[in-house]
């Protein structure tokens, strides 16, 4: 425990760069430097996106970016006390003091509840001043091995040290704080509020839901609570705890930054009869909605991904089934006709292991492996549906999503009748939860009478209103790409390899994908557009990492020896298509990356669409070459993609420099 941080692992006074990415990865390479992770890319990729999700900075020119990453070996601490100061997203300003959390993975909870000790203690105005105060390193370790030996703050109890006896304090408020990472912000915020209640004379007792664990507030307080906090920017669980009390939803960062406006806004609701009241799971994203922010235009996007991310193992086992079926069955087995040729479904009636068919094993299996595969495509937009609903209203929209995505297959609305539909049943479902209701009602609220009324609502608009108009769009839209040949499929193919480059794995990639992955859900062996789309979605999908692969070959000088070691894993993961692989390169070096993988793998979608090459599987890259027709066109594409990308990326790291190098972090601090 005593080895968290080190002289080695201290940078004072010390210009890390003009902005907090500049500050993370120096610090990333500090800690790859100790061997503490395998490489700074991974390290700093991670913790990027984390501060990517939730600015670090807090109040008192304090920041703390911190993340779990694979990358890392063993919990550590990196601190810098810059010059000059670098802002972190803070309202009052840009940060001195700079913690770098960086955990492993399955950092184990004795580290964790360490890291987020610390994470208290720097709210404490004593404990800043004696950082900056600091003259060396290793005053500035003795100070953090101190507080990390000190108890918990008094009346900062966290729930793990709460009892259940009700408190005396004649206004009582609980909270519940949370965070995506639930290593600094979950703790700091319910420091931050407990301190700020103390001072107005009020009790609150906080839930902490965060990575080292959490202990329920006991019923008792809960039910004495005038009125609930959340602030969380993940769900809060098991919410039907707090049913019927008022109830303040803010991110997390809120409740460091003004934990007094919080509490002061807890303390009107308990006293304001129509103030929002927790109605348990149906109404949790309209809380989140309504009080942290949420644009429409978010939460659209958000629901959208959420049904897409659910919806996808459906497809990717269903679509590898059939393409299996197919190979050992052969495309007939999709096919029926009056004298049963080729019927699978009468195959699978009349005969089993022990009676096989004339056709002989294979076919047999085939027919199996096609009709498990043809089940699971079948949850295809209910699954879309159903999931985008539960994104927008919690669990009660799950019944009523799945109902409409069932309805939307049914009218031949396809794709776009299960986007419609979830949305129809997640928004519904929504505005229901807010009815205020009596008391004795509430409880079937969320497995009854939300589920039941939604899906009335939302099926019956698909059948009775929108599903023929959908499943117009839908034929129209199949028609066209079953059509399309020549120049147009050749755009169509790049403009898909331009989206599955362009975030590596992000919100427009899956756009794509889902595209895609959409169309195999038709069954139709006729029109192989959508196969041919999908093949050139996964085609070009797996040339960014391939790219990069192969450009620190060519190139070594141009790489870190960390980008030279994720080059190797990269070449696995491009013939995998994970497009992901590319990320750490990107991270570091996205103006030169990016563009250069999207040259490569617009190429690749254009060459592919303009072959005819086509996938019957939706995922696995080159190793589902037997579900790929024409298979040796989609490798050539895939070459040229690569190479067309890696000779790009080497030119452009050669001949277009940055106005500001990141020069690797040299120097350590001598004890």
């Amino acid at each position: 425990m005593a080895q968290l941080i080190t002289t080695d692992l201290v940078t004072l006074d010390q210009d890390l760069g003009s902005d907090r990415q500049h500050v993370i990865r120096r610090l990333a390479d500090q800690v790859a430097a100790t061997g503490r992770a395998t490489g700074a890319d991974g390290l700093y990729a991670d913790a990027l996106a984390r501060e990517e999700k939730t600015a670090t900075g807090i109040p008192g020119g304090i920041a703390i970016p911190h993340c779990r990453s694979t990358s890392v070996t063993e919990p550590t601490l990196a601190m810098a006390r810059l010059r000059p100061a670098v802002d972190f997203g803070a309202k009052d300003g840009p940060a001195d003091l700079v913690f770098f959390i960086a955990a492993p993975d399955g950092a184990d909870q004795e580290h964790l509840k360490l890291l987020s000790k610390l994470a208290r203690s720097l709210i404490k105005k004593d404990f800043t001043a004696a950082l900056r105060a600091a003259a060396t390193p290793r005053d500035i370790v003795d100070l953090v091995q101190g507080a990390l030996d000190v108890g918990p703050r008094q009346g900062a109890q966290p729930a793990e040290a709460q009892s259940a006896e009700v408190p005396a304090a004649p206004r009582r408020l609980v909270a519940v704080t949370a965070c995506p990472t639930g290593i600094a912000h979950t703790y700091m915020a319910a420091d931050s509020l407990v301190a700020a209640a103390k001072e107005r004379g009020v009790d609150l007792q906080v839930e902490t839901q965060g990575s080292s664990g959490a202990t329920p507030l006991p019923p008792a307080v809960i039910a004495a609570a005038d009125a609930v906090i959340f602030a969380v920017d993940v769900d809060v669980r098991d919410r039907n705890r707090f049913a019927g009390k008022p109830v303040i939803t803010s991110p997390v960062k809120r409740g460091i930054d003004e934990p007094g406006v919080m509490v002061d806004e807890a303390l009107a609701a308990a006293d304001n009869p129509n103030a929002r009241r927790v109605q348990g799971a149906a109404d949790s994203q309209s809380e989140q909605t309504d009080d942290s922010g949420e644009g429409v235009g978010r939460q659209l996007k958000r629901a959208l991904l959420t049904g897409v991310s659910y919806m996808i193992p459906f497809v990717a086992g269903g679509g590898l089934l059939i393409a299996l079926g197919f190979l050992l069955a052969g495309y007939e087995i999709a096919l029926s006709n009056d004298a049963g040729v080729g019927n699978g479904d009468a195959m699978l009636a009349q005969y089993t292991l022990l009676n096989l068919p004339p056709e002989g094993l294979a076919v047999f299996l085939g027919a199996v492996f096609f009709k498990i595969g043809a089940l699971s495509m079948g949850f295809l937009i209910p699954a879309l549906a159903g999931y985008i609903a539960y994104a927008l209203a919690d669990r009660p929209g799950i019944a009523p999503g799945f109902v409409a995505g069932a309805v939307a297959g049914f009218m031949g609305a396809g794709f776009l009748g299960g986007i419609v539909g979830g949305l129809l049943a997640g928004y519904i479902a929504m505005m229901i939860g807010r009815i205020k209701v009596p008391r004795w009602l509430r409880s079937l609220m969320p497995v009854v009478i939300i589920p039941l009324l939604a899906s009335i609502a939302a099926s019956g608009l698909m059948i009775l209103v929108l599903g023929g108009p959908i499943a117009s769009l839908t034929s129209s839209l199949n028609d066209w790409l079953s059509g399309m040949t020549g120049a147009a499929a050749v755009v169509l193919g790049a403009i898909l390899g331009l989206m599955m480059a362009i975030d590596l794995g992000g919100p427009i990639n899956k756009v794509a994908y889902s595209f895609a992955v959409a169309g195999l859900g038709a069954g139709a062996v006729a029109n192989q557009a959508p196969w041919q789309i999908m093949a050139a979605v996964m085609a070009a999908g797996m040339v960014p990492p391939l790219a990069m692969a192969l450009a620190t070959v060519l190139d070594r000088r141009r790489f870190s020896a960390a980008e030279r070691e994720n080059g190797k894993a990269a070449w696995l993961l491009g013939a995998a298509f994970i497009s992901e692989g590319a990320i750490p390169f990107a991270a570091v070096d996205p103006l030169r990356v990016i563009p250069a993988s999207m040259l490569g793998s617009a190429v690749t979608g254009a060459i592919v669409m303009g072959a005819g090459v086509t996938s019957q599987a939706p995922h696995g890259g080159i190793f589902v070459f037997f579900a790929i027709g024409n298979v040796a066109m989609f490798v050539v594409a895939i070459i040229a993609g690569t190479i067309i990308s890696a000779l790009a990326v080497v030119a452009l790291k050669r001949f277009a420099t940055r106005k500001t190098e990141d020069t690797p972090v040299t120097e350590t601090v001598a004890a």
